[in-house]
């Protein structure tokens, strides 16, 4: 509580401006999974010879219009950075406040490096690759960033459930504790499905945008 002086020997109680600049800054993370998700189904839909059923979202960054997904790429990684940031700012001194922005931000760096390095052509992707996919070193890497990257998503969620515990949200709280279980079995699944990786991955975007948007919200009224 901070006091104003108003008139000569007058002190008026003014309260601290509410965390409202802190809780805009998480805005990043809110958007980063649905803007992704938007263009990357956008430009599945448009380019030739690219199929849901057999390719992964990340081979759009290949071929003349390859650009497009690497920018996207980037834009993710820097905006899931931004609201790590952000939620840092929004949890500072209570639960999860430390181990649940850094599992975000690290979530968002991968998102760089699988720009830095694209996946391999294959399944018929770009159109006249081959069937079959040849891993190369950067195909390695992209994969490998892509695991670090949901395995620290999952982990977050975890670590975010304690402050949506906190606040009082615990259906939330239930739900996030849950989440890696749903992410991971989609990618567990992506032996044997495409869809069923993109699923999860998908899922797991949309959760992080639904958590960072409840811790926003002080009080539950469910």
């Amino acid at each position: 509580m901070t006091h104003t002086l108003t008139a000569p020997g007058e002190f008026v109680s003014v309260a601290p401006p509410p965390r409202t600049a802190a809780r805009r800054t998480t805005i990043g993370a809110v958007v980063a999974g649905p803007l992704f998700l938007a263009v990357g189904l956008a430009q599945g839909l448009a380019r030739d010879g690219f199929d849901f059923s057999r390719n992964a979202i990340s081979q759009l960054a290949l071929g003349e219009s390859g650009w497009i997904q690497t920018v996207n790429f980037l834009l993710t990684g820097a905006l899931l950075l931004a609201g790590a940031a952000g939620l840092r700012k929004v949890l500072r001194g209570g639960p999860g406040g430390t181990g649940g922005p850094l599992l975000v931000g690290l979530f968002g760096a991968s998102f760089w490096a699988a720009a830095l390095f694209p996946a391999d052509a294959g399944a018929g992707f770009p159109e006249g690759s081959a069937d079959t996919t040849v891993i190369s070193g950067h195909g390695a890497a992209h994969m490998l960033a892509g695991m670090i990257g949901y395995l620290a998503l999952c982990a977050a969620f975890v670590v975010l459930a304690r402050p949506l515990a906190a606040r009082g949200h615990r259906r939330w709280a239930r739900a996030s504790r849950l989440m890696p279980v749903a992410v991971l079995v989609g990618f567990t699944a992506s032996a044997a499905s495409v869809m069923a990786f993109t699923a999860g991955a998908g899922l797991g975007l949309l959760a992080l945008t639904a958590v960072t948007a409840r811790l926003n919200v002080r009080r539950n009224h469910e």
